[in-house]
């Protein structure tokens, strides 16, 4: 790829990010309404579902595609995960590198619970963790916006 393929890259992940964004504003705001309770009514518990699966994706969409994309535009693609996420740290994206676990590990606890007990148990933490990946979301936006330029 050329640099300014890499560079329409970053900008249409972003895209991608800005939709995915939407939609799990869109669930947080019903599911704040909702509100942690022990026990949902059918619609409610949709609502949460909903609110799961648009947390995992939008979390695979930042750190696998945006940390990803800018990577390669600034030509550090290569290395394992945590060296995309220590470099995602270092350019300010996130204040803490254990958040982001904890955002990947509530990620992959979505995808592979099926016990409905449990499921319920990890409302209160997607509900925790929304406001997080919506900040690092933003700051990983403003850093593309400031250092990667559309015109290279």
């Amino acid at each position: 790829m050329t640099q300014k393929e890499y560079i329409a890259n970053v900008l249409e992940t972003l895209k991608i990010l800005e939709d995915s964004l939407r939609w799990l504003r869109r669930s947080y705001e019903k599911c704040l309404k909702i509100g942690i309770k022990k026990e949902y009514s059918d619609d409610e518990f949709d609502a949460f579902e909903t609110l799961t699966s648009r947390y995992a994706r939008t979390a695979d969409i930042v750190i696998y595609k945006v940390f990803g994309s800018i990577d390669a535009v600034e030509f550090e693609n290569h290395g394992s995960l945590i060296d995309v996420l220590n470099r995602a740290h270092r350019r300010g994206f996130f204040e803490s590198i254990e958040k982001i676990r904890q955002i990947k590990e509530l990620r992959n606890e979505i995808a592979h619970e099926y016990v409905k007990a449990d499921i319920i148990e990890l409302y209160g933490d997607v509900m925790e963790f929304v406001p997080e990946l919506f900040n690092i979301s933003d700051n990983a936006k403003k850093y593309a916006e400031k250092n990667i330029s559309p015109g290279a």
